[in-house]
């Protein structure tokens, strides 16, 4: 296949960031560019989320606490545990 050239303008500072990271990596810079742009062609879109970042409000904090102990209930087997069961395996931890 015919290869081409690509030019794209960036800060020296995040290419450098990125040269040392592809390094590491194995890839040269032209190489992990070429990664991304086969990936978006496979994917049919930009290969990672695009999303606002609202890391940071209460609500958010929350939400991600939630579902991380919801996960780890369902590691543990104790996701389907209703609050009289909870309540009382807290008492047995708080009397041993």
């Amino acid at each position: 296949m015919a290869q081409t050239n690509v030019s794209i303008r960036i800060d020296e500072e995040t290419k450098r960031e990125a040269e040392v990271l592809f390094s590491k990596l194995g890839l040269s810079l032209s190489a992990a560019t070429t990664v991304f742009y086969r990936q978006a062609v496979r994917t049919q879109g930009i290969p990672f989320p695009l999303v606002v970042d609202n890391s940071n409000t209460k609500e958010t904090i929350f939400a991600k606490a939630m579902k991380e102990a919801q996960e780890q209930a369902v590691v543990n087997g104790t996701s389907e545990m209703t609050l009289d069961e909870i309540n009382a395996l807290i008492k047995e931890c708080r009397e041993s």
